[in-house]
């Protein structure tokens, strides 16, 4: 097991679900902070309280600096190929990913995605969808903390049509008639991801004909009322993946965001010990002015963060003491454990919260050993009666290492998911043997082919509105099991 765990530490970098960042453009946004802004508080601390203090920041800031970066190549940078489109309004996507979708890793290949960047500084939005009654839909909130504060869709809020009113934490206006309900953003920008479940390729018209009805507008587009003022400042270009993890500016543009985030009740002890050292709303962390001794403390520090990281993952997440489930959903549901907010960040930012879906992962084989399709043949076995157990639909899709990303492959799959159950073939018992390799298994075995790179891989199974024995432990994921090995060298 030693050697497993140094191999899965191996790969801690990469699961990492990442936006690629380009250059500034330039975007305005509002801050009632821009004011107060202060030069590089001296630090006071010696570097032994001013390394555990960079580590402590680190951690707690890295899901905002990661979400920070997403959001600004989708809605700031124009330059990016990513780039979606203005803040404040919906961006469809018609399809769903493909290997040629590089920016974000371990992607969805289900649903096709719609984008909102929320800026709820100067007013809230009106976001309104159709009724849909015929497919699973939901739409996830997440506040620059990647806290999960809210759904619509079809578990958390039904069928039918309607309109919610989506408010910052300073709003303290009226509800206005015809909004079902007021959801609340602890911070000023927030991000919702829709998504619409797709059948198969002949039914993307029908998911474009539900996207288009999806709509957000102001609160004063929605009264016909006159806008409130915004006054503006420009974006900070956020950091490279590879600068994000031991660059010191990493901590001037954490408090950039800190701008947007209001203190909250349970935090201003930890926030105040960061401002002792420079961090925070209306600071500068200059890392240019620390002397030697000082900026040596920021550079353990943040490899202090990054073990703690990994021995986090190597002791909790790998032996399953915490999963998925644990590592998404509200603030009150992950009671301030920032470390498992990184982690889970680092493993897969944006997962959706436990009720809504729940996400095992095979990382190794029954036997413990790495995935590789460049010498082995896998099998995973579902008996009859004993797929997935969920109200909306399942799937497992492949991702390559190390890009995690979706895998070219001749037939064009790279997915098996509940709505392709019918097509797959049984045996004499009703189970169903998925094949997951890298050669075809076979024509006549092809419609159970889950086809593998040619090289190292880990496949994730998303369970969308699980049932109660999905996350109670009463129904078991079955074993990848290793069946053949290649002669090729």
């Amino acid at each position: 097991m030693t050697s497993i765990r140094k191999k899965l530490e191996h790969f801690v970098g990469l699961f990492v679900f990442v936006t690629v960042i380009l250059t500034l453009s330039a975007c305005d946004i509002t801050t009632p902070a821009e004011d107060s802004k202060s030069q590089t508080a001296a630090v006071r601390a010696t570097p032994t309280e001013l390394r555990e203090l960079i580590k402590e920041a680190y951690i707690y800031g890295f899901p905002m600096m990661d979400s920070y970066r997403i959001q600004y190549s989708y809605f700031v940078d124009q330059s990016n190929p990513e780039y979606k489109g203005a803040w404040n309004e919906v961006h469809n996507m018609a399809r769903v990913f493909t290997p040629q979708d590089k920016a974000i890793q371990t992607p969805n290949s289900d649903t096709p995605y719609s984008f909102l960047g929320a800026d709820l500084r100067a007013e809230p939005l009106v976001i309104s969808v159709p009724a849909i009654k015929d497919r699973y839909y939901s739409l996830q909130f997440i506040d620059m903390y990647t806290h999960n504060f809210a759904y619509v869709g079809s578990r958390a809020t039904g069928t039918e049509a309607g309109s919610y009113l989506l408010a910052g934490p300073r709003w303290q206006g009226e509800v206005p008639e015809g909004v079902k309900s007021v959801i609340r953003s602890e911070t000023e920008l927030a991000f919702v991801l829709f998504r619409t479940q797709l059948f198969n390729d002949a039914d993307l018209v029908a998911v474009q004909k539900i996207q288009a009805q999806y709509t957000v507008q102001p609160l004063s587009r929605f009264l016909g009322t006159t806008p409130p003022p915004i006054p503006t400042v420009p974006f900070v270009k956020p950091l490279s993946v590879e600068a994000q993890k031991n660059s010191p500016e990493f901590f001037d543009i954490l408090s950039f965001l800190f701008q947007f985030t209001p203190p909250h009740p349970s935090e201003t002890a930890l926030l105040a010990r960061f401002a002792k050292v420079g961090i925070g709303a209306g600071k500068s962390f200059d890392a240019a002015s620390l002397s030697p001794a000082e900026r040596q403390a920021v550079t353990d520090g943040m490899d202090d963060a990054w073990k703690a990281f990994t021995q986090y993952k190597a002791e909790v997440i790998d032996t399953g003491k915490k999963s998925s489930a644990d590592g998404f959903g509200t603030r009150k549901f992950l009671d301030n454990d920032y470390l498992l907010r990184m982690s889970s960040a680092v493993l897969g930012i944006y997962g959706n919260s436990k009720e809504e879906a729940n996400y095992p992962v095979y990382f190794t084989d029954s036997e413990g050993e790495l995935l590789d399709g460049a010498s082995n043949h896998y099998t995973l076995y579902f008996k009859a009666g004993k797929l997935p157990p969920v109200n909306s639909f399942w799937s497992l899709t492949m991702y390559e290492l190390p890009a995690s990303l979706l895998t070219e492959n001749p037939i064009n799959r790279y997915l098996i998911n509940s709505p392709m159950v019918p097509d797959l073939i049984r045996d004499a018992e009703g189970g169903i043997t998925l094949y997951i390799q890298n050669e075809s298994p076979g024509k006549e075995k092809e419609a159970n082919w889950l086809p593998a790179p040619k090289g190292p891989f880990f496949i994730v199974m998303r369970e969308y509105w699980p049932k109660p024995e999905a996350l109670d432990g009463s129904w078991k994921t079955p074993d990848l099991v290793r069946t053949a090995i290649s002669l090729q060298p």
